[in-house]
């Protein structure tokens, strides 16, 4: 058997780089050292304990008194797709609000489901107005209305007052992606008549990714069990041609994993000890910092950040009055090779901002700035490096223009 060349694969000894890029970002050092916790026993009380105090700390973060609010383990997408299968029965329409890259992955894990998908859309770079959304809903009838609060791939925030007391009187449910914004956009759940809310660490909240927030609300999580039930009785009929409303996965039932989240605590999954530990600390961090200075900090760095690219005579991308605060999109300027850009950023300044997907790729930068980067002097120093690696690819900018706009800005 070949040996391991241990000198090969060393102690794990990563480059501290500054990631400003649209997630994942640096984690706060307070959540890495609550994960270096000792483990508990997953029905140990005093894990259980943390458990729901978890609960408790997610309600304000969420907006939201539901008691269905805890964590589903995995990455944001986790929570996501467990959401879309515990709503959705097979054959059911769902009309989705599509705006960016990731209404379409709602579209295709909806697929998965068997669900019959509807859209409601928007070019990249803008958000679907309400009135377009209403008659939608008056077109397609459907169960579950689902959309993204703010998308990454277009950096735009889709407007939600409103959205929620369309879905309700309509019957259907509305399901809410705040990945993206969790932490550094305000969320109000309960205002928004939104029925599962779900983000993730990664951005806003400043930890790392594989820890999913969800909240639910008392009609979904109704749905959710009506639907177990069901489920059980076709079972017990011994039912299996494929009819009714039957859970294509385990990990991913809503219902079994509140049922390890309730008094109960009816075994499901070994729960990721050290992810609830880092979830736990991320909301202890913007409780203790206070939600509205923590809304106003993400507004700065935003401001600053758009400020600054603007003085460098760069052109942004998408529509100023839906623009999430925490990410920009900046056009790469004609005749610049944007991915040699983002090397040289990387390799000489350790600083990582993103490229684009789809019809944007090649086209923009995407820059941000959120949870524990959201600070100023990591907007001036990513915006002093970009000027210097655009300078010496021969673009011409007025020297130091940039952050000049951008400390001005940051006082708003």
């Amino acid at each position: 058997m070949p040996q391991t060349d241990l000198t090969f694969f060393g102690e794990i000894d990563p480059p501290q780089r500054l990631l400003m890029g649209p997630g994942p970002v640096n984690a706060h050092p307070r959540v890495l050292r609550a994960m270096s916790a000792d483990l508990l026993g997953q029905f140990d009380p005093e894990m259980t304990g943390y458990m729901n105090q978890v609960m408790s700390l997610y309600r304000p973060i969420f907006g939201t008194e539901n008691r269905w609010t805890m964590l589903v383990d995995g990455t944001a997408r986790a929570a996501i797709e467990a959401s879309l299968v515990s709503l959705v029965t097979p054959g059911d329409t769902v009309l989705v609000v599509n705006f960016g890259r990731f209404g379409l992955l709602l579209q295709e894990i909806l697929a998965r489901v068997g669900a019959i998908i509807e859209t409601v859309d928007a070019p990249w770079g803008e958000t679907v107005p309400l009135d377009s959304i209403a008659s939608a809903i008056e077109r397609t009838a459907p169960k579950i209305v689902a959309t993204i609060h703010g998308d990454t791939s277009t950096t735009m925030a889709q407007p939600l007052d409103g959205l929620g007391e369309l879905v309700d009187a309509a019957g259907a449910l509305l399901y809410v992606d705040a990945t993206a914004t969790i932490g550094g956009m305000e969320l109000t759940s309960d205002r928004w008549g939104a029925d599962i809310v779900t983000g993730g660490l990664q951005k806003c909240l400043g930890g790392p990714s594989g820890s999913a927030p969800i909240t639910i609300s008392t009609a979904a999580a109704d749905h959710i069990f009506t639907r177990r039930h069901v489920e059980a009785g076709i079972r017990a009929a011994g039912t299996t041609d494929g009819a009714g409303p039957r859970i294509g996965s385990n990990y991913f039932d809503l219902a079994m994993i509140m049922d390890y989240w309730s008094e109960k605590r009816l075994n499901h999954h070994t729960e990721a000890t050290s992810m609830l530990y880092a979830a736990r600390e991320c909301a202890r961090i913007m409780l203790g910092e206070g939600m509205e200075a923590r809304y106003a900090r993400h507004a700065s760095a935003g401001r600053a950040m758009t400020a600054g690219l603007r003085a460098m005579g760069l052109t942004l991308f998408g529509a100023d009055a839906t623009r999430m605060t925490n990410v920009t999109g900046v056009y790469i300027p004609d005749g610049v090779d944007g991915e040699r850009i983002r090397t040289m950023m990387r390799e000489a300044f350790e600083i990582e901002i993103g490229t684009a997907f789809g019809p944007l790729a090649g086209k923009i930068w995407r820059i941000g700035a959120m949870g524990y980067n959201a600070a100023r002097h990591k907007v001036l120093i990513t915006l002093g490096a970009l000027e210097a690696c655009l300078r010496r690819e021969g673009f011409s900018l007025p020297a130091g223009a940039a952050v000049d706009a951008a400390m001005e800005a940051w006082e708003g």
